[in-house]
């Protein structure tokens, strides 16, 4: 029988702004300094982990394989 995660969180993106907003777990988080360099992050580490990129607005973007 094979098993496996389907849904897990890979990684986080926080405005540096929003930092107290996350606490250290198993998933890794990235700062970044402005909403557009959070937002270009996003999208390119989404591609490449073939996941998907939430906008919690909160300053806070969140990986997710679905």
């Amino acid at each position: 029988m094979d098993v496996e995660l389907k849904q897990r969180i890979l990684a986080l993106i926080v405005l540096d702004e929003a930092r107290d907003r996350v606490s250290p777990g198993e998933a890794p988080a990235f700062y970044v300094k402005t909403k557009k360099e959070q937002e270009w992050l996003a999208l390119v580490m989404s591609r490449t982990l073939m996941a998907m990129a939430h906008d919690l607005e909160n300053g806070v973007y969140m990986l997710v394989k679905h």
